[in-house]
């Protein structure tokens, strides 16, 4: 969709997962029996993640951290420009795909004991809030991963000690998060300096 209909790809992926996400439930509501085990994919059961669990996503975070630096020199360069990327003989398609495909894996490997729906939200409310604070994408990526574990840190304390559900504890945690860098935003003055 982002290669043949001029898209941008965050946009292509929200409309993805929307569509997604309502085709999900219409199939659940036609389901016939008890929907609870369907309704977890949404929901996810974050504090009942097992041993085995840990380990895999481990594992899985190890290798796509590790493809992460191995490449970030190319991986960087497509995500600034393609076409420049391209022209420098850079495999900016297989970059672009592995990156899809790396985000999918990570999804697949959490879908179980997250939910679809907090994944939605820690992939993008940590990004989205340090795009905010910095104009390096090194540091970009390092503060959205501070801001991705002080969300469930300080989602799964508010769920401990308020007794709220841990999936919106942290879903709320990243959107204060997200909301409070975009209101401390250097970014934003800029741009209001600019049109003053």
């Amino acid at each position: 969709m982002a290669d043949r209909g001029e898209l941008n790809p965050d946009t292509s992926i929200g409309i993805v997962f929307s569509l997604m996400l309502g085709l999900a439930f219409l199939f659940m509501g036609m389901m016939p029996g008890s929907r609870t085990e369907a309704l977890n994919l949404f929901w996810g059961s974050i504090l009942t993640v097992s041993r085995g669990n840990l380990i895999f996503l481990a594992l899985v975070t190890a290798i796509i951290a590790g493809l992460a630096v191995a490449f970030y020199k190319e991986i960087q360069a497509v995500i600034c420009h393609r076409q420049v990327a391209l022209a420098v003989g850079i495999p900016a398609t297989l970059i672009f795909y592995g990156i899809l495909f790396s985000t999918g894996v990570t999804i697949t490997a959490s879908l179980r004991s997250i939910g679809g729906l907090l994944i939605y939200s820690l992939i993008l409310n940590p990004a989205a809030a340090a795009y905010q604070l910095t104009y390096s994408l090194k540091r970009m990526l390092l503060i959205a991963s501070v801001f991705g574990i002080i969300s469930c840190w300080a989602g799964l304390a508010a769920s401990y000690f308020l007794d709220f559900p841990s999936g919106a504890s942290i879903v709320i945690t990243s959107s204060i998060i997200f909301g409070l860098a975009t209101a401390f935003s250097p970014k934003r003055k800029v741009k209001g300096w600019q049109q003053a």
